[in-house]
């Protein structure tokens, strides 16, 4: 489905637009596929190809642009985070982006409680400014670290502390703003900045603007036109808040801090189901809660430490200090009825629970079986006492139509946020969207309702607004926009003269048939489109920062760029499958250069509310990209690093090697031909691999024919993977981890090949390095090798013979040291290899060096140091393996402190390419290299994975040790 309402623009068109603001405006303007591709979407179901955008640099900029936009008759549509759920910060001319230059807070008044802000502004900037003068700007949507002010006042935002500090316009105070004809104007109370004839307008129609608007909290459907009543200041300012853009351009806004409770407390309240919660909810407002949130068990990871119940109410108090808090929060439980309650006050319980609320935002994408949902009826409300009625006709109108969704959201503003399991990829199944809307929109109606209590209209809703106020109002809401906009220039298609809400669909342009791929993709049903799919916009990793242990989206936090993020490289790669915008597919130099800057951290595979995974998206474009074709040196230096080690391990060529490679001419040529970044030193590599030590410490053993179980004790049996970098670089994490499992009573065998050392065969590998720069071909090979060489380990029955095979024994736990090559061996084997079900067997059998001796050795009690540490969590191990049992074993050491969050930067062979240097330098300095700084002289500097540790030895003076390492220094001498 096209946009109906305009037609493709002639490309000479294009060409004069291009150049006239070239010369006009001093941001950047960008009509090239990169910029448009990025823009084509926010995180709605509606997709639509921008001419190109322009990021202003300040409000001459922007008057310049809509200027020269007016002349040739182009849309413009102003876009902030681009988190819009309903389709509003999309379009097809010329888009706005703020968040380049025009994101600072200006001036900050703690005597007035206002600010000065630009409308680019993050909401988290905004609030970090206020914080240190015990403020805060009230409204706080679940997107407040990417979402900006300027898309909070065009969808007038609200968030969790509304039933407190009300919404975004009821803390506008002013508004700077320039019409689509240049006109600049101050909106505020008091008819303050109205164009002209909008007064003459109101004061013709009062009647209707007293009758026709319903009253709850949460309206934020159509035009707030009744903001113009004389009873209510005829406030300009409050118009434009939810207006969406489409009245005119917001260049600045004076906003209202309100003072934040010095301490607050979290009362999460267990009910029986949803609409029990949701009928206790406005019982407790007239204890003064300052958050009164909702959400069911469906929305709810199982682990999640809840009281017990089937939905809870999230009920935050403040306080001047923490007791008055607590007591307001026990107050509150002592008046709902519940069927279980807990009460919490530590900032850092507060922020895991609330993070499981803040979360639902992306987690809700999915049904429980896997099953995609998607926006479109977003946030209805409807006045909080009707909320529980609301939700069980809610619940019976979906179940007519077959379809699935999971409520949450602000119950005591009676607004509910769902995403529905639509069906938007055929037209019997958007047909279906079409009907359910149309009756959900008469079903909100009917209990007084507003279709949209947050995220406003777009395109979603702004069709069916006639059922809510009718069409004297509907016209009333055209008049208004004419006045302001008489050319219909701005964000045309959206609140008055609607694009219908079942075009436009960002679904419409993927391919229907699966695209060929190597990957088994197994949770999106091996399609590569639904892979893609998963990003649905709401920009997590466009965070600044980083929380706790959390990594995504590292480049982006360096770059400031789109493109650089996760959401923007899923966005290139939807693109590349529409085929509109970026044309040659597999080939395309936009997505290579999008992703050359993606160091396959895995942090989005965790981190990312819905699990995308770009690392793996990479491996597959560049296996595609570089397919048949000559590939970049460093492919072949780093790609084929196991093969060159195995090489100079069998020549035992390491001494002249390393000595070589110490030379500068030779090291620098080296590093040129090899493509490796001339800042780099080449890592030495080992005189004796682990192997070899390994058949000197002992030879080898064979595996028991009988399973290792824990009762056995001292004869557990686990096998020592290994992998390519404790084999040929540092050996001595081997030796350590050997020396630490044979203390704890654990029976250590390495991976043989035919009983042979693996040195001397042809070696097992998890294929990481070649998947990494894509190639997947090569990958699968080294992993049916190795599954080939693993088979008395994987296979011991006879597959021929069932009832042999039903005695087959389970594989003993296999221990990886290199998190990588573990993270390897658990995702990207099984997906590589879907067909094989030794890949399976092995996967489940990889364990961590921590999760061995917690699994395998529960009764040992390892050497306590009494030191405290730094360092960093590799990002493979928070991705994929989980770091739980590190830190109990570290726990139980005494190594006190906690690892830095982030990545390290160095991420395999993306630091060491060419060009990459600064990236990985500056991932580095964002939590790594300050906390190893700032460590006390007798930290331990910790770091499991070679790269992290290697970074490290290159761009500071520490000595990282592989936790086994550590330990094993500590152990009595043998």
């Amino acid at each position: 489905m096209t946009d109906t309402h305009r037609a493709p623009p002639h490309p000479a068109l294009t060409r004069e637009l291009t150049a006239a603001l070239a010369t006009t405006v001093r941001g950047e303007v960008a009509f090239d596929a990169t910029a448009r591709a990025l823009t084509t979407m926010d995180a709605s179901n509606y997709r639509r190809v921008p001419l190109g955008v322009v990021a202003p640099r300040d409000a001459d900029d922007v008057a310049a642009t809509l200027s020269v936009c007016a002349g040739l008759g182009v849309p413009v549509v102003a876009r902030g985070g681009g988190t819009s759920i309903a389709g509003q910060a999309t379009g097809t001319g010329v888009v706005l982006d703020f968040t380049r230059h025009m994101n600072r807070v200006e001036s900050l008044d703690p005597g007035t409680r206002t600010a000065v802000v630009q409308p680019g502004v993050v909401l988290d900037r905004l609030q970090e400014a206020a914080a240190p003068h015990g403020l805060r700007f009230g409204p706080d949507p679940s997107t407040h670290s990417r979402c900006t002010l300027g898309g909070m006042i065009g969808n007038n935002s609200c968030g969790s502390h509304s039933v407190a500090w009300g919404t975004t316009a009821n803390n506008v105070r002013e508004l700077s703003v320039l019409t689509a004809r240049g006109e600049r104007l101050r909106p505020g109370p008091g008819w303050a900045g109205a164009p002209d004839g909008l007064r003459t307008l109101v004061e013709q129609e009062l009647k209707t603007l007293r009758t026709g608007f319903p009253t709850l909290p949460r309206r934020i459907s159509g035009y707030a036109l009744d903001a113009l009543l004389p009873e209510r200041g005829a406030d300009v300012a409050r118009l434009l808040c939810g207006s969406e853009g489409t009245l005119g351009i917001v260049t600045e806004a004076v906003v209202r801090l309100v003072e934040a409770p010095r301490a607050r407390a979290l009362a999460v309240l267990a009910h029986p189901d949803e609409s029990a919660a949701a009928e206790a909810a406005p019982g407790l407002l007239p204890h003064g809660p300052l958050t009164v949130e909702g959400m069911a068990a469906d929305l709810v990871p199982p682990d999640a430490a809840l009281p017990r119940g089937g939905a809870w109410l999230f009920v935050e108090t403040g306080g001047d200090t923490e007791a008055e808090a607590r007591a307001r929060a026990e107050a509150i439980v002592r008046a709902a009825d519940v069927t279980d309650s807990l009460v919490v006050t530590d900032p850092a319980a507060q922020r895991a629970l609330w993070r499981i609320r803040e979360d639902a935002s992306g987690t809700a994408t999915r049904m429980p079986d896997g099953t995609e949902a998607w926006p479109g009826w977003e946030d209805c409300a409807v006045p909080p006492a009707r909320l529980g009625a609301y939700l069980r006709d809610f619940r019976g109108l979906l179940t007519s139509h077959g379809l699935r969704g999971a409520p949450y959201g602000h119950f005591g503003d009676g607004c509910v946020h769902v995403r529905i399991d639509f069906d938007l990829l055929t037209p019997a199944g958007v047909g279906r969207f079409r009907r359910f809307s149309e009756e959900l929109a008469e079903l909100v109606v009917s209990h007084g309702g507003s279709l949209s209590g947050e995220h406003g209209d777009g395109q979603a809703r702004a069709e069916l607004l006639p059922k809510m106020y009718g069409p004297r109002v509907i016209g009333l809401f055209e008049r208004v926009k004419d006045l302001w906009d008489p050319d219909g220039l701005l964000n045309p298609g959206m609140l008055t003269r609607p694009h219908r809400l079942d075009e436009n669909l960002r679904f419409a342009v993927l391919p229907r048939e699966p695209v060929d791929v190597e990957f088994g993709y197994p949770a999106d049903g091996g399609d590569f489109s639904a892979a893609v799919r998963r990003c649905v916009g709401v920009a997590k990793c466009r965070t600044t920062t980083t929380t706790g242990s959390s990594v995504m989206c590292p480049s982006f936090r360096v770059t400031g760029e789109e493109e650089h993020s996760t959401r923007g490289r899923a966005r290139l790669l939807h693109e590349m499958l529409a085929g509109e915008v970026i044309t040659d597919g597999w080939r395309s130099t936009e997505v290579r250069d999008a992703l050359d800057l993606c160091l396959s951290c895995k942090g989005c595979r965790s981190d990312c509310p819905v699990g995308v995974d770009m690392a793996t998206y990479k491996a597959e474009f560049l296996h595609h990209h570089y397919e048949g074709r000559r590939r970049p040196a460093a492919h072949y230096a780093m790609g084929w690093l196991p093969l060159w080690l195995r090489l100079v391990d069998r020549t035992r060529t390491a001494r002249p090697v390393n000595f070589l490679s110490s030379l500068r001419p030779l090291a620098a040529l080296a590093r040129r031909l090899g493509g490796i970044a001339p800042e780099r030193d080449i890592p030495r590599v080992a005189g004796e691999t682990f192997s070899r030590w390994w058949a000197r410490h002992g030879g080898t053993r064979p595996v028991p024919a009988e399973p290792a179980t824990e009762a056995a004790g001292p004869t557990t049996t686990v096998v020592l993977w290994p992998d390519t970098f404790t084999e040929h670089l540092s050996p001595s994490v081997g030796k350590a981890a050997v020396r630490v499992l044979e203390a704890a009573g654990l029976n250590v065998t390495p991976v043989t090949a035919g009983g042979r050392p693996t040195s001397r065969g042809p070696g097992v590998c998890c294929g990481l390095t070649y998947v990494s720069t894509g190639q997947l071909d090569r990958a699968r090979t080294v992993l049916r090798r190795t599954l080939d060489l693993m088979a008395p380990l994987l296979d011991p029955a006879d597959p021929a013979d069932p009832a042999d095979a039903s005695e087959r024994s389970p594989v003993p736990p296999v221990v990886v040291l290199e998190p990588s090559c573990a993270a390897a061996l658990r995702t990207d084997l099984p997906e590589l290899l879907p067909d094989d079900p030794r890949a399976g067997r092995l996967a489940a059998a990889v364990v961590t060096f921590a999760e061995a001796l917690e699994r395998h050795a529960p009764h040992w009690t390892p050497p306590r140091l009494d030191r405290p540490v730094v360092g960093q969590t590799h990002c493979h191990q928070h991705a994929v393996l989980g770091d739980a049992a590190d830190r109990r074993l570290r726990e139980a050491a005494g190594l006190t402190g906690t690892l830095a969050g982030g990545c390290c930067g160095l991420a395999g062979n993306f630091g060491f390419e060419e060009g990459h240097f600064e990236v990985s330098r500056a991932c580095a300095e964002e939590h790594l290299l300050p906390a190893v700084r700032e460590a006390p002289d007798d930290a331990v500097v910790l770091a499991d994975g070679f790269s992290c540790r290697t970074q490290l030895h290159q761009l500071t003076e520490a000595r990282p040790q592989h936790l086994a390492e550590t330990l094993a220094a500590a152990l009595p001498p043998p």
